[in-house]
């Protein structure tokens, strides 16, 4: 007597369409990574191709297939081989996802800056707002607020990826909590990911405790490297934390990316923010329009639920006339912060309901909707 076989390699096939490569955010079906499916109910095996030997993140491909399949009808057990690609299939999938040197050089689609491939977020078509995070001096939390900001702003549903720029002084891998390097497919940078942030950083390629001793070029070179070669996939907003001061990144950053906008870092006192007046006279000197300021470590709310004003008062709001932009919000000095961004569990993510994580997902819905472009380019206008 013949089985009814009511799940067929087709059935398989589309139960596996929504599964997407954890890295490259594309299904595993697209991407050519199931090769191999047999149906023998009640057990189903299947072979992926991942992309690099070794991928780290195996495991959660294993369990996502296995729960997809063992939901078909008649389906008891799934049993998951892997394979790895190729070089030469690693190289076709980055020509197809990053665009190939050879032939699209002088395109957005080229790879490689220094091969002729131009920085996508700078193209009119590009869909991408780009904001950098900048301060006039150090230690006002600027990478904490970048952190929580770009959690924030995946919170409400956006694609977002952060590129530290502060070249000495790097940390956002750590508060995000990064725990894994960037996969290096075919000389195509796809960079970790963690609580919906995608992120590069000097970080991951130096020591902990090694310092950057580099001048300009390099360092410009770097974050050339840092918005081209690396496969961002065109997200919704891609922030850019600056390092203090108003020096040689941040005026390759406004080469970079004229389109960007700034959005100014400060704390409440006075003479913080006549420092950071300077990282937005910076901004109006490279023709990049400043969007707000936010200021951080504003109050500390003590157990019998009086602000203190440890850090003075109106600094940021002060700042925010002087450069005749919004203040977009005010961020409470509150250990859990602090503690957040040195155990990589930044407070937005973990602790949404906290005074902090409000602020922040405040200013992320004013950036996102109050402050969003009016104007949109258009790439198929040409002005002859």
């Amino acid at each position: 007597m013949l089985r009814d076989v009511t799940t067929t390699r087709d059935d398989v096939i589309d139960a596996l369409r929504p599964i997407e490569d954890p890295e490259l955010h594309r299904s595993i079906v697209e991407l050519d990574m199931v090769r191999d499916v047999v149906v023998d109910l009640p057990l189903v095996r299947v072979q992926v191709a991942l992309t690099i030997p070794g991928c780290p993140l195996k495991a959660e491909i294993q369990s996502l297939v296995t729960g997809a399949l063992i939901e078909l009808h008649g389906v008891e057990a799934v049993e998951v081989d892997f394979t790895s690609m190729t070089d030469e299939e690693r190289a076709a999938l980055r020509q197809r996802l990053h665009g190939d040197p050879a032939s699209t050089a002088g395109s957005h689609q080229a790879h490689g800056h220094a091969e002729g491939r131009t920085i996508p977020f700078a193209e009119p078509g590009s869909r991408t707002r780009v904001i950098l995070v900048a301060s006039g001096k150090g230690g006002v939390g600027k990478s904490s607020v970048t952190t929580n900001l770009a959690v924030a702003l995946a919170q409400r549903g956006s694609s977002v990826a952060v590129v530290d720029a502060d070249v000495w002084g790097f940390s956002i891998p750590a508060m995000l909590g990064v725990d894994r390097a960037p996969v290096l497919i075919d000389q195509m940078i796809v960079p970790p990911e963690a609580y919906g942030v995608r992120c590069i950083s000097m970080g991951f390629f130096v020591e902990e405790d090694q310092p950057v001793i580099w001048r300009g070029p390099m360092l410009h070179k770097a974050l050339e490297q840092f918005l081209t070669d690396v496969f961002w996939d065109e997200p919704d907003f891609l922030l850019v934390d600056l390092p203090p001061g108003t020096g040689d990144i941040s005026i390759s950053l406004s080469q970079f990316l004229p389109r960007a906008q700034v959005l100014v870092v400060t704390t409440p006192q006075p003479a913080a923010q006549r420092v950071a007046q300077r990282a937005g006279t910076m901004a109006a000197k490279v023709n990049l329009d400043v969007v707000g300021v936010v200021e951080n470590m504003s109050w500390f709310t003590g157990d019998d639920g009086v602000r203190y004003e440890l850090f003075g008062a109106g600094g940021g709001q002060q700042l925010a006339e002087r450069l005749d932009v919004p203040l977009l919000g005010q961020v409470p000095l509150v250990p859990a912060l602090r503690e957040g961004g040195d155990g990589g569990r930044p407070i937005t993510a973990v602790d949404p309901e906290a005074e902090a994580s409000q602020a922040f997902r405040a200013v992320a819905e004013r950036l996102a909707v109050e402050l969003a472009p009016t104007r949109r380019t258009n790439p198929e206008l040409r002005i002859l």
